[in-house]
């Protein structure tokens, strides 16, 4: 066993390693489990998290290949160069261990078609940059980051709904109703439409539109207004790679006797009458424990982990139905042998889009896979991490990301990793090189230069982190989507708890949020106080 995968990232399970008895398991470790079992932790609560993976952190986890490493789901993070909310909650988490190095000022380039527009870190430089470009748009940026504005407040009451006890939250509805963030029951485009008829800069406030799933018609204006809001200040990247939020994670959980379990597959919620009673491994081994917290997302839970007639008498199979899944991506891991400083790489995102209306381009290809993109990501880790060079010296890596159908590679659904065969190699391999396309139209030095690359597709993250149809964002995070009530992280059965992104929102911060609503809704506000002081001062 490697020294990474039992002490700095996880202690392979085996049921004679667990303890005698815990106070709360938690299925999954990702980031949103690791929160809920780190603060769960510092009340002295034991915790048991369970990672089928072989190494924890789940999206943040990172991987080694061919003398390269890569992150596979954290590419940037708002929110990390000053003492903000999220800032406060991950250096509790890390226990301030973690280190985060800013991008470049211009940390966004939008290629609308041929038009290029930058999103330049700071409120004031983001809207004086965009008025550069839209000279006549003054009004429509200065109400736009207005709704912001209030969105972010609102969602104060939004999260509060559901963290409440339910007769609490029915008492509390009419005063938390009237302090909804604005846009709640509307779409990104329907709310960006009233503000300006310019439609290149709907699409470059929209230009990330990647990092939540959703293009202006089909998004809820409330997430695309906290990812927006998030990123306001500029991106951060996590010094020494993403998969150190779990390393500098555990030692909090195993502070108070819990262990973060590595290989450990849970197959079953159990939950006779209604109860939680604990979970049964793929092993056949039986945990017992009152209180269970899944990190596995609300289609993984209801849908597979409870058994089927629990999650019929309360109803939960109706209301997943009545949500989609988020899409599915092909991610493009490159190893180039010369450092990021020799073969110019920026601290850069690009964005690449065919035209300003991402709806349409999104829908073209949906209904013809073998079609133009509707948006290509690149992100240069390499140049972000001032550690890599240390890691990593002479090399470089760059990640190239594109949605894609589940549909596409539904035929191998259930097949082994690294063994499905000729035809799917050569399907995903074609899309790699289309992509490899797209990074060297805006970087022609780079042609040539590629050492290694390999493809990852929808089942990759089915395979690695359980996402049911290789989503990257659990639930479609529509309209429909953050109107669900029950979303929230408690559920109809006794001891059973959800948490990560399904709860408030997608993505690092909102998972991280999500683990926090679930840690104050499990121990109460009350006693979680103390803990809240010490991260909040």
């Amino acid at each position: 066993m490697s020294t990474k995968t039992s002490v700095r990232t996880g202690y392979r399970y085996r049921p004679e390693r667990l303890g005698s008895r815990y106070d709360a398991l938690v299925v999954g470790s990702g980031i949103g489990g690791l929160t809920a079992a780190a603060l769960l932790a510092a009340l002295g609560r034991r915790v048991a998290v369970l990672e089928q993976h072989y190494t924890a952190g789940g999206a943040t986890h990172s991987f080694e290949r061919a003398g390269y490493d890569w992150d596979v789901g954290l590419h940037y993070v708002g929110d990390m160069g000053a003492r903000t909310t999220l800032r406060r909650m991950m250096d509790f988490l890390t226990m301030g261990r973690l280190e985060w190095a800013p991008m470049d000022a211009h940390y966004e380039r939008f290629f609308i078609g041929a038009r290029v527009v930058d999103a330049v870190a700071g409120r004031t430089a983001f809207r004086d940059n965009l008025l550069v470009h839209f000279p006549r748009e003054g009004a429509a940026v200065d109400r736009y980051l207005a709704l912001v504005d209030q969105v972010a407040r609102g969602m104060r009451a939004f999260s509060m709904e559901r963290t409440l006890p339910p007769w609490l939250a029915l008492l509390a509805r009419p005063w938390l109703r009237r302090q909804q963030p604005p846009g709640l029951a509307r779409s990104t485009w329907d709310v960006l439409a009233q503000l300006t008829a310019e439609r290149d800069l709907i699409a470059v406030l929209t230009g990330q539109w990647g990092d939540y799933g959703l293009p202006p018609r089909r998004s809820s204006f409330v997430v695309h207004a906290m990812v927006a809001r998030h990123y306001l200040n500029g991106g951060h990247y996590p010094v020494g790679g993403a998969w150190r939020i779990a390393e500098c994670a555990l030692p909090r959980i195993r502070a108070a006797g819990g262990e973060v379990f590595t290989y450990a597959r849970v197959e079953r919620i159990l939950a006779p009458g209604g109860r939680v009673r604990g979970v049964r491994m793929a092993d056949g081994h039986e945990i017992d424990c009152d209180c269970v917290i899944s990190d596995a997302g609300a289609a993984n839970t209801f849908g597979r982990l409870l058994p089927p007639e629990v999650a019929r008498a309360h109803g939960l199979d109706r209301l997943l139905a009545q949500l989609q899944p988020s899409l599915g991506h092909l991610c493009v891991y490159i190893g180039l042998e010369a450092a990021a400083v020799e073969l110019g790489l920026p601290k850069t995102n690009f964005w690449i889009y065919p035209d300003n209306d991402s709806d349409a381009a999104l829908a073209r290809f949906l209904a013809d896979p073998s079609g133009e993109f509707p948006v290509v990501y690149i992100s240069f880790p390499s140049a972000k991490d001032p550690d890599f060079e240390r890691r990593r010296p002479g090399r470089a890596t760059i990640e190239i990301i594109a949605p894609v159908p589940w549909s596409l590679f539904a035929p191998w659904a259930g097949t082994t990793w690294g063994r499905r065969g000729a035809d799917y190699d050569a399907l995903k391999n074609a899309y790699g090189e289309r992509l490899l396309e797209h990074l060297y139209a805006k970087l022609p030095q780079l042609r040539g230069r590629v050492a290694y690359h390999e493809v990852s597709t929808p089942l990759s993250m089915q395979w690695f982190c359980g996402a049911p149809h290789g989503e990257l964002y659990g639930l479609e995070h529509g309209v429909a989507r953050m109107q669900a009530r029950w979303l929230r992280p408690r559920t109809p059965l006794a001891g059973l708890w959800l948490t990560g992104q399904d709860i408030v929102s997608c993505g690092i911060g909102g998972a991280m949020m999500g683990g926090l609503a679930t840690a104050l809704a499990v121990a109460g506000t009350r006693r979680m106080m103390p803990v809240m002081k010490q991260i909040f001062g």
